[in-house]
């Protein structure tokens, strides 16, 4: 656990005078190692009555793996167009192009006691509603509806199993723009584990 601890602590102070940001957090690992990779915080910020998403990527390195250390409390609407301005960034690189290189977001893994990253290098954010495909979203209240109807999560699968499979089903992951970053990673994790060769996340609206 004290080992733990100190994963965690130097994710918070790394960045210097002593920053916090409080991480996401999981009972399962998806990946636990990344070796050869640069850290970009996103802090948590209030001024007056309003929340801000402040960006510090002083020590990114383009070729490298990009690790996202994202404060839980932050919501996906001031998170998503940060993460899409770095997105491109790195994507229209010419010069220093590595095409191995990934990214990924930091969670704590409380029951592995260690810190963890699900990738997410691949995933193309869209601020806008989806215009076709079977609509998931998840809300900001932790519930998932598919077009529009609800559904319990230990149903889920079984539920998207049950559509006509005359043709293959585009499934299109929404998220409320007002979701905490810290249930979206959860709500990412999830997506994760599903073991269906038709949940393919190209794709991620974000309304």
């Amino acid at each position: 656990m004290k080992y733990f601890s100190l994963l965690v602590l130097f994710i918070l102070v790394s960045c210097g005078n002593k920053e916090d940001i409080l991480l996401p957090k999981s009972d399962t690992t998806v990946v636990k190692t990344v070796e050869d990779h640069s850290p970009i915080y996103i802090f948590f910020r209030t001024k007056g009555k309003d929340t801000l998403a402040e960006v510090n990527r002083k020590n990114e390195i383009i070729s490298t793996n990009w690790i996202f250390n994202i404060d839980k409390r932050l919501p996906l609407r001031l998170v998503i167009p940060e993460v899409i301005k770095l997105q491109n960034k790195k994507r229209e690189e010419k010069a220093h192009k590595n095409e191995l290189a990934k990214n990924y977001y930091s969670y704590a893994d409380t029951i592995g006691e260690n810190l963890a990253f699900i990738p997410f290098t691949d995933v193309y954010y869209k601020l806008e509603k989806p215009n076709s495909g079977i609509v998931v979203l998840f809300t900001k209240n932790n519930k998932i509806s598919v077009n529009n109807i609800a559904v319990k999560e230990e149903e889920f699968l079984e539920y998207l199993n049950n559509f006509s499979n005359n043709k293959p089903n585009r499934y299109v992951f929404c998220f409320d723009k007002n979701l905490s970053f810290g249930n979206y990673i959860q709500n990412k994790i999830f997506i994760e584990k599903i073991e269906s060769k038709e949940v393919v996340v190209s794709e991620e609206f974000i309304f």
